[in-house]
């Protein structure tokens, strides 16, 4: 049952408000979410509900303008600007829509960035990025460029990155957006494996119906509200 689960997320009446031109745009209204320890959950609405907002907030990039984010224990924002960078490196694997790659690192190097920088040994960053590379179907690619590859071939080594630091949780913002459909389905279906076998807890944001359709639950998001939550 997933209230037996541990809260990996707790968002408590979380409010994200800006102005744009002379206007307050309510982007995050008064949410209250709690994301459990592997679970498989997607973000779902139109554009400009809030998605990709909460995700940031949920990722330490962005703080909210009211309520408390705890993610994986720690309350956000009683974090300084230097601990939540720690924070990211260390606990949140980020799968960004656009990739993110650097253009003059291989695959394998750019898989293995975030390990060079929490100081893990030569060794084990080899053994941890070339089995990932392999369960994503990037065996043989690992010294190719990112131009060298195709988008969904880039987007895999962008997941490898993401999950190998072990994270606390895999944010994934609209991860499908950019690739074919075959790509799409493929890329789910590891991660799906990679959640089943490995307990790997996954939050999307995304408008992808073969995302939605994956999840073992979704949070349904209008006007920055929650408008439907259910397994």
């Amino acid at each position: 049952m997933q209230s037996k689960r541990a809260p990996i997320v707790t968002l408590t009446n979380v409010c994200r408000f800006y102005t744009q031109a002379a206007e307050t745009v309510r982007a995050v209204d008064d949410v209250s979410l709690t994301i459990y320890t592997g679970e498989f959950a997607a973000l779902c609405g139109p554009s400009g509900s809030g998605k990709t907002t909460i995700l940031n907030m949920i990722g330490a990039l962005d703080n909210p303008t009211s309520g408390a984010v705890v993610v994986d224990g720690k309350d956000l924002g009683k974090l300084s600007a230097s601990e939540k960078s720690l924070f990211r490196r260390d606990r949140i694997g980020f799968v960004f829509q656009a990739y993110n790659l650097i253009p003059v690192l291989t695959a394998f190097e750019n898989a293995e960035f975030v390990l060079v920088l929490q100081n893990v040994d030569s060794e084990t960053r080899r053994e941890r990025i070339m089995s990932l590379m392999e369960q994503m179907g990037m065996k043989g690619l690992d010294n190719r460029r990112p131009d060298q590859m195709s988008g969904g071939q880039q987007q895999r080594v962008a997941i490898v990155r993401a999950m190998a630091t072990e994270p606390a949780i895999v944010l994934a913002d609209e991860p499908t957006a950019n690739v074919d459909s075959q790509t799409a389905v493929s890329i789910l279906d590891m991660m799906a494996e990679l959640n089943q076998k490995h307990g790997m807890t996954f939050l999307f944001s995304t408008h992808d119906q073969r995302v939605i359709d994956r999840a073992h639950r979704v949070i349904r998001l209008h006007d920055g509200k929650i408008a439907e939550n259910h397994s």
